[in-house]
């Protein structure tokens, strides 16, 4: 059964709701606070954080900032930035830390007694807004700011690890420490990890979640999908998005420009059904591959009309989609070698790095199928040691 679809009979109470029933010692002080959110940072009853928050704690929410997209997630695409604003009902500043630059300015929190950060992770290494979160750590350490996060589930559960390391030399925007692709922790879990691991020592308190365990998929939570950036429409869409991400390393289409990206996948010289076949013949569980033909209305191809697949995911427990895009791009490199591309840099502020080799972690999965050698490669390509991970992330786990 497809996750987006899932039913629960409890709900998981996030740590936006937890923080109005039992708030931490900074807030309930009466302590001035920033409030790091967008359009996805509601309550159970699809309340914006800032309201709820403001409404909570009168006279104490002093500015907004904003990721990756912007507060509304309305900005699409990546390195398009976003500009400071002002909120219209709460006549607080919003500052984007997707815009000059990525993290606050000490400006941004003079006179904050806390930066509160309530934002909906998707679970995979290169989605942006854990890395903003660091630097927000970096900054509020400097200048003696308290940071509090509102934990929220990882969409992607709890458990399963895939993709290897980041590699050193490797880092970006989109990845600043050495975590597989698809981390299975939470974003409270996560920051408390990158806090201790990258040497950052804020004063950092986590608000946990009620309810949640690390078995639940984005529909056993009880809890609505709202989009957390503009091409994650559905949770579908974030379930495969730890290996259709890589497809952004090509000139392939994944999807932007469609109403369902990162499900989709094609170019105008790819044969739809010869892509459907080979995908289909090595019999990955979880997925069904329909070929299709589909037209973007922006981004690569644009209104050009691509063959390509429509990614079905029917197990997403059983489901391994890093796995899966690595014999996608391998099949496309392989069937079509005159046509297939890399796509080159810049990308995510990346000017010199070809950006699959900043998705991936290394060079070594583009090597690889430039050299055909995938199948002689292939652990080194998609595996990770889980039990050296969970081990390495234990004293970070908020959920048992």
């Amino acid at each position: 059964m497809s996750q987006g679809y899932r039913t629960s009979h409890s709900r998981v109470v996030p740590g936006l709701e937890n923080c109005l029933m039992s708030p931490p010692d900074i807030l309930a002080d009466g302590g001035r606070f920033g409030l790091l959110l967008n359009q996805a940072s509601v309550d159970t009853r699809f309340r914006y954080a800032c309201d709820v928050l403001a409404e909570r704690f009168p006279g104490q929410l002093a500015c907004l900032f904003s990721p990756q997209h912007g507060l509304w997630s309305s900005a699409q695409d990546n390195m398009i930035e976003t500009p400071h604003g002002r909120h219209p009902r709460l006549q607080v500043p919003i500052y984007s830390l997707y815009a000059e630059q990525r993290q606050p300015s000490p400006d941004m929190l003079a006179g904050l007694d806390c930066l509160v950060i309530d934002l909906q992770d998707v679970g995979t290494r290169v989605y942006t807004y854990i890395w903003t979160v660091t630097y927000c750590l970096e900054t509020c350490a400097r200048a003696g700011v308290p940071v509090v996060i509102l934990d929220r589930p990882n969409p992607l559960g709890g458990r399963m690890v895939e993709g290897p390391l980041l590699q050193a030399d490797y880092t970006s925007f989109i990845g600043r420490a050495p975590i597989p692709m698809r981390h299975g922790l939470t974003l409270g879990e996560l920051a408390l990890f990158l806090n201790r691991g990258m040497g950052i020592e804020a004063c950092l308190d986590v608000v946990p979640m009620q309810g949640w365990r690390r078995s639940m998929l984005a529909g056993d939570t009880g809890l609505a999908w709202v989009p957390p950036s503009p091409n994650l429409p559905r949770s579908e869409g974030a379930a495969v998005y730890p290996g259709m991400v890589l497809i952004e390393g090509t000139q392939l289409s994944e999807g932007r420009g469609t109403t369902t990206p990162f499900e989709v996948v094609g170019a105008p010289f790819i044969d739809a059904f010869a892509l459907a076949d080979a995908l289909t013949s090595l019999d990955m569980p979880g997925f069904v591959f329909r070929p299709i033909t589909f037209r973007p209305t922006f981004q690569k191809w644009r209104e050009r009309e691509c063959g390509g697949v429509f990614i079905h995911l029917t197990d997403p427990v059983a489901a391994r989609p890093y796995a899966m895009a690595v014999h996608l791009l391998r099949i496309v490199h392989d069937y079509w070698p005159n046509d297939f591309r890399w796509l080159s840099p810049p990308y995510e502020y990346e000017e010199t790095i070809m950006p699959i080799d900043i998705l991936s972690g290394s060079s070594a999965l583009r090597e690889a199928i430039e050299t055909a050698s995938v199948p002689a490669c292939w652990s080194r390509l998609v595996a990770v040691d889980e039990d050296a991970w969970w081990a390495t992330v234990a004293d970070a786990l908020l959920y048992a």
